[in-house]
Formats: structure tokens, C-alpha cells, sequence
């Protein structure tokens, strides 16, 4: 007597998957390509090639010095766990107060000491950054106060 094994039939998710390998393997090559544009606009902005920030604030005046104020995104303040809101700025020192300028601050309203002055700016004076907290009180017309720090 022979023993004949029959081969088992391929079940229906190993046809499919051989018929559609090829094509899904693609697809999932094409799919990143999509979000490449928002990338390389990301890459440019943090890079500084367009721009200090999205929506550039103008050149500000503080005393004899003056810098450039940008806000990074050109959007309300993002939620940040529980630090609250948060909004990033990025700002360059005008030629003339680079070597006169030790600090910048950032703040919402007028501080009421040097002590209370607000983030810090880190960073090149050529390119600074600050990401600022934003209470949820916050007034829409809430004023902005650069506080510059020289070195006298």
C-alpha cells in the first residue's frame, strides 16, 4: 500500500499576500514621500534659512539696542504637559549691540525686578531662542517686555 500525502491548499491571506507583496512594499516606499515637503519646510525653518521664524514680530528697540523678534510658528500657544501653554520665539541682535548685550529676556507684562525679568534667550546673538509660558489668565492684547541685560 503507497501513502500519498496531498498538499494542503494556500489559505486565502498567503495568496493574497504573494499576489500583493510587490505592491504594498511600494506603497509603503511612496506613503513618507508625502510628508517630505512639511519636512524640508521644517528643516529650513530651524536651519534659519527662511527666516528667524514664521511670522516675523520686526526689529524692536530697547533702550540704545535693538533686535529682530520672531515668532517661531504662526499659531496659538501649544499645550505642553503640565507646564501649561507654551510659545516659542526666536530673536537676533542687531550688529551694533552684540558685543554690549549679556542677556535677553523674554516676558508677558512688565517685570518687576531683574530678578523677574523672564525666560532667557539661548543661543547665538546672531539666532536666539526662548520658549515662553503663556498663563491660561493671558489677555489677548497682553503686551510682550524684552528686557536687555549689558555688560556694564
Amino acid at each position: 500500500m503507497s501513502k500519498t500525502v496531498t498538499a494542503q491548499p494556500p489559505s486565502t491571506l498567503s495568496r493574497l499576500w504573494h499576489k500583493w507583496r510587490f505592491h504594498i512594499n511600494i506603497l509603503l516606499l511612496l506613503v513618507p514621500l508625502g510628508f517630505m515637503p512639511k519636512y524640508f519646510a521644517d528643516a529650513s525653518l530651524f536651519r534659519g534659512d527662511s527666516g528667524l521664524g514664521e511670522r516675523d514680530v520686526g526689529t524692536v528697540q530697547v533702550g540704545p539696542w535693538s533686535l529682530q523678534l520672531a515668532e517661531l510658528r504662526n499659531e496659538g500657544p501649544r499645550p505642553d504637559g503640565p507646564a501649561g501653554y507654551m510659545k516659542s520665539f526666536n530673536a537676533a541682535l542687531s550688529d551694533s549691540s552684540i558685543d554690549q548685550v549679556k542677556a535677553a529676556y523674554l516676558r508677558i507684562g512688565k517685570p518687576r525686578s531683574l530678578r523677574a525679568a523672564g525666560v532667557i534667550f539661548f543661543g547665538t546673538p546672531y539666532r536666539m531662542g526662548a520658549t515662553l509660558p503663556i498663563p491660561e489668565r493671558t489677555r489677548a492684547d497682553a503686551e510682550l517686555w524684552i528686557t536687555l541685560e549689558g555688560w556694564d
